[in-house]
């Protein structure tokens, strides 16, 4: 059975995930999750990125008494077992970003779905890989603003595209929000972005 409302709780301030959501026909309630995001020792990124994404949704739905369903996630940069978090300044932006040059890294991106007792999660692995990048480009890709807040220190979907030769996997997951997996997600609690036309609507 379908549930009636096509809203639901996101649990990320990201204006990315805001987006993603909305691109699936569902009204999202924004609130954020203040968590620790600190990986554990011995904790690999995979596990890093399902447990914080769990966490976050945990932590809304603890504090919610709305009963909407609760979704969260976590996206994450990796190369060479590194996880790679957001620059807090043009140093850290340039050494990521230098490292990330002419290579291949992986991006994960972990969604957690609650529903009452139910918890739903879904990983997600693509790989991109750069083009060699000099000083002065990341230093005017800085200089945008564009990489402060983003994992790795580019945005795919932004200026950082110029930067991308090859990707392999999700592209809305590379943003930040899977939207094959999630959808998968959604459709097991009822709010499938593309319910079944009844008969008689019009094709």
């Amino acid at each position: 059975m379908a549930m009636e409302s096509r809203r639901l709780i996101l649990a990320s301030a990201s204006p990315r995930r805001q987006a993603l959501l909305a691109q699936l026909g569902l009204d999202a309630e924004i609130r954020p999750a203040d968590i620790p995001e600190r990986p554990l020792p011995e904790e690999t990124p995979e596990q890093y990125v399902r447990r914080i994404a769990a966490e976050k949704s945990r932590a809304i739905q603890t504090l919610d008494d709305s009963r909407l369903p609760v979704l969260a996630a976590d996206t994450e940069v990796v190369l060479d077992g590194e996880i790679f978090g957001k620059p807090a300044d043009l140093a850290q932006a340039l050494e990521m970003l230098a490292r990330l040059s002419g290579r291949e890294h992986a991006v994960l991106s972990a969604v957690s779905l609650r529903a009452g007792e139910r918890h739903l999660e879904a990983l997600s692995l693509s790989r991109v890989r750069f083009r060699p990048l000099t000083v002065d480009e990341i230093r005017a890709y800085w200089a945008t603003g564009e990489s402060r807040d983003k994992a790795g220190g580019y945005a795919i979907q932004g200026l950082g595209a110029l930067f991308v030769e090859h990707l392999s996997g999700s592209y809305s997951g590379v943003m930040g929000l899977p939207l094959r997996e999630t959808g998968e997600l959604l459709r097991q609690i009822g709010l499938d972005p593309l319910p079944p036309q009844r008969k008689g609507n019009p094709s």
